[in-house]
């Protein structure tokens, strides 16, 4: 009892929460586009690209291009959650920045198996093109996207709660915990996109539909979770911060006017 009531107290600056939240997505769409994609081609063959918030696009393509983003995501996640394992005395703002990019890499990584399968459309779609039958490896992909995901909600349901000792009975918090990555995933990715070099189709395609679609499980991990885990130790809430406050500031203008047009890559 003392546990929740001194949970349901803990008052989040929400200012604070959507820096945190958006300096982390910009770090995980930049290890998928950036990292897995654009230098995973610039080392195996291609001359140059161009990288933007939504794509990365060169003459040179190959399945290990393709599948690099997700394969970037998926082992960033696992790196968050060792160090979110290990921070036990760090700040909540660093806490819930290594939650934050733990939730977007995990669901990006997994979600992209399972969007790939359904809609034919997207990375893992074209490293399975020429594959046969191509129906079954589809179908593979959705059963391992459907699994994979619902292990990586589990993952980042067990860490906000076991890493940031928010108790699943307090719904509050744990909604504003939650909703705000989501919500700030997606306002920015949305306007960051618009200013693509590729066209105004793919932003509703690719980078809002993956957006809202992947990291819907934090919407909905809460539902899925066994109640029996049992909270950390508190992290206290998030306090105001204007050092994550100019950090987003700076990184999100650089995400939007530099990146979102598109930058040009060469060897």
């Amino acid at each position: 009892m003392t546990t929740e009531i001194q949970n349901s107290t803990q008052r989040d600056d929400i200012l604070t929460l959507v820096a945190i939240s958006s300096v982390a997505l910009m770090c995980s769409t930049m290890l998928h586009e950036a990292v897995g994609h654009g230098l995973l081609a610039l080392l195996t063959g291609a001359q140059s690209g161009t990288l933007s918030t939504v794509a990365w696009s060169s003459d040179y393509d190959s399945r290990l291009v393709a599948a690099g983003g997700t394969l970037v995501n998926l082992v960033a996640g696992f790196a968050c959650w060792v160090l979110l394992r290990a921070a036990r005395k760090a700040s909540a703002g660093t806490r819930f920045f290594l939650f934050s990019t733990l939730a977007f890499d995990l669901f990006a990584g997994t979600g992209y198996f399972f969007f790939s399968g359904i809609t034919n459309f997207g990375d893992w779609a074209v490293v399975i093109t020429g594959q046969h039958p191509y129906w079954l490896w589809r179908t593979g992909l959705v059963l391992i996207g459907m699994a994979a995901y619902y292990a990586a909600m589990l993952i980042v349901c067990t860490s906000l709660i076991r890493y940031l000792g928010v108790a699943i009975s307090d719904k509050r918090r744990f909604r504003t915990l939650t909703v705000v990555p989501y919500v700030t995933a997606l306002v920015l990715e949305a306007v960051a996109g618009l200013r693509n070099p590729v066209g105004i189709r793919l932003v509703f395609e690719s980078a809002l539909a993956a957006t809202a679609g992947a990291n819907c499980g934090l919407l909905f991990m809460q539902q899925y979770l066994r109640k029996a885990v049992v909270p950390g130790p508190e992290a206290g809430s998030v306090q105001r911060s204007y050092g994550w406050v100019v950090i987003a500031t700076v990184l999100t203008l650089v995400f939007i006017l530099v990146l979102g047009p598109g930058v040009r890559l060469h060897r």
